[in-house]
C-alpha cells in the first residue's frame, strides 16, 4: 500500500471513529443533567419521534420534553457551533500564517456579539428570526474589515501582529457592546449579560435552521477551497505562482468566517478559543492537508463542545453554567502552552 493510500485509510478511520464518539457524546448529553433519563429512554424517545408508535411508551411526558424539546436541540445546537468555529479557526490560520488565529481572538466573535445585542436590546427583531443572525453577520463582518483597515493602518502585516490588532479591535468592540448594554432596557441586561458569556439553553427546533444552512454552505465553500487552503500556508508568492488571487481570496474566507462566526455568535453568545484549539488537536492526528484537517476540525470541535456544554450543564447542577467559561479555562491553558511551544 503507497503512503497516499494508508494516509487515505487513516483519514476515514479517524472520521468514522470521530463519527462514533460523536454519536455516544450526543446520547450521553441527552441523558445526563439535573433529571438524569436511562439511555433506553433516550434511544426510545428519539425512535418513537421518528418513526411514531415503534416503540411502547414507558416514560413520562415530562421526560419525553426534556429529551426531545430541551436537551437533544442544545446538543445539536452545540454540534453545528463547534463544528463552526473550528472551521472558521483552521481557515483562518491558512490565509493568516498564523497558528494563533481564531474568531475569538481577532475579534470577529465580539462584533457578532455587539450586533447581536443591537438586536436584542435596540432594533428588535424587524425582519423575524432573521434579525439577530443577520445583525450579528454585520457586526463581525464589520469587526473583520476594521481589523483589516488597522492591520494596514499600523503596518501590521506580520502575523503576529495581525492578532495584536484584533485583540485591540476586540477591546474596542465590546466596549461598544458595553455601551448598548448599558443603554439598553435594565430588565432585559441580565439575560443579554448572560447570554454573552456563551450558552446553549436558549436552543429551540425552529432557530436550528439558520446556522446548520450557514454551515452548511459556507463549510462547503471552505471545504471545495481545500487546495487553496493548502497553497496559502506556505506564503502569498507560491500561491499568486499558482495562479491564486491572494488578496480577493484572503478576503472571501474572512467574510466566510465573519458570516459563521456571526450566526454562531447569534445563538450561542461568545464561545472562545474553540477555533484556536481544535485544528491545532487534529493536526497532530492528520497532518496539515485541508481536505482532511477541515471536516475532521469539524468533527472534533463539535464533539468538544458537546461535552463542554455537558460539564456546564452538570458541574453546578441544576444551575447552568455559561459554557465560554469552560471553553475559556480549557483554552486559557491550551493557549499558554501554544505559545510556550512557539516560543521554543
Amino acid at each position: 500500500m503507497t503512503p497516499r493510500a494508508r494516509t487515505s485509510v487513516g483519514f476515514w478511520i479517524t472520521g468514522l471513529l470521530g463519527f462514533a464518539i460523536l454519536l455516544g457524546s450526543l446520547a450521553i448529553a441527552v441523558s445526563v443533567g439535573a433529571i438524569a433519563v436511562p439511555f433506553e429512554a433516550v434511544w426510545g424517545i428519539l425512535i418513537n419521534k421518528i418513526a411514531p408508535d415503534t416503540i411502547s411508551v414507558d416514560w413520562s411526558k415530562g421526560r419525553e420534553a426534556i429529551v426531545w424539546d430541551i436537551r437533544l436541540p442544545r446538543a445539536i445546537l452545540a454540534c453545528l457551533v463547534g463544528a463552526g468555529l473550528a472551521m472558521v479557526g483552521a481557515s483562518l490560520q491558512a490565509v493568516t500564517r498564523n497558528p494563533l488565529a481564531d474568531p475569538h481572538l481577532l475579534g470577529i466573535s465580539a462584533g457578532g456579539a455587539c450586533g447581536a445585542i443591537l438586536a436584542l436590546l435596540h432594533t428588535g427583531l424587524f425582519v423575524g428570526l432573521l434579525t439577530v443572525p443577520l445583525l450579528a453577520f454585520l457586526g463581525s463582518l464589520g469587526a473583520t474589515l476594521l481589523v483589516l483597515a488597522v492591520s494596514q493602518f499600523a503596518s501590521a502585516t506580520s502575523a503576529d501582529r495581525l492578532v495584536l490588532a484584533g485583540v485591540a479591535v476586540s477591546f474596542v468592540v465590546m466596549s461598544a457592546a458595553n455601551v448598548l448594554i448599558f443603554l439598553g432596557d435594565p430588565r432585559a441586561t441580565h439575560t443579554v449579560v448572560f447570554w454573552m458569556l456563551g450558552g446553549l439553553g436558549l436552543a429551540r427546533w425552529d432557530q436550528l435552521l439558520y446556522p446548520a444552512v450557514v454551515l452548511l454552505f459556507a463549510g462547503t465553500y471552505l471545504q471545495l477551497k481545500s487546495a487553496t487552503l493548502n497553497a496559502m500556508t506556505v506564503g502569498d508568492e507560491t500561491a499568486t505562482t499558482l495562479g491564486i488571487p491572494v488578496a480577493r481570496f484572503r478576503l472571501s474566507v474572512f467574510v466566510i468566517g465573519a458570516m459563521i462566526t456571526g450566526v454562531m455568535v447569534a445563538f450561542s453568545g461568545i464561545i472562545g478559543f474553540v477555533g484556536l484549539m481544535i485544528p491545532h488537536i487534529v493536526r497532530l492526528l492528520v497532518g496539515g492537508d485541508y481536505s482532511r484537517l477541515l471536516p475532521l476540525s469539524a468533527l472534533c470541535g463539535a464533539v468538544f463542545l458537546v461535552w463542554a456544554d455537558v460539564i456546564a450543564r452538570t458541574v453546578m447542577a441544576p444551575d447552568d453554567m455559561p459554557i465560554g467559561i469552560v471553553t475559556g479555562l480549557i483554552g486559557g491553558v491550551f493557549f499558554v502552552w501554544l505559545l510556550r511551544q512557539r516560543i521554543r
